[in-house]
């Protein structure tokens, strides 16, 4: 099985870009959190590869969204 990098419908505050990559590489998603804004205060390179990411990387298809699971 092949593993892909999505961005998550369930650990999202924005995008679920940083929700994503933490999926992805099997860590809590706090610390890619903390390293995205830390990244981003410090030079600001944090925030264009979140806003790149945002718009490369596709939703996860497998997972249902929070909003989807009151409604379901």
């Amino acid at each position: 099985m092949n593993k892909r990098l999505y961005r998550s419908r369930e650990q999202r505050i924005l995008g679920g870009v940083c929700g994503g990559i933490a999926e992805y590489f099997n860590v809590d998603v706090t610390w890619v959190r903390l390293i995205c804004l830390v990244t981003a205060i410090f030079g600001g390179g944090g925030l264009l590869f979140y806003l790149i990411a945002w718009i490369i990387i596709p939703e996860n298809p497998y997972q249902i969204g929070r909003l989807q699971k009151i409604f379901v």
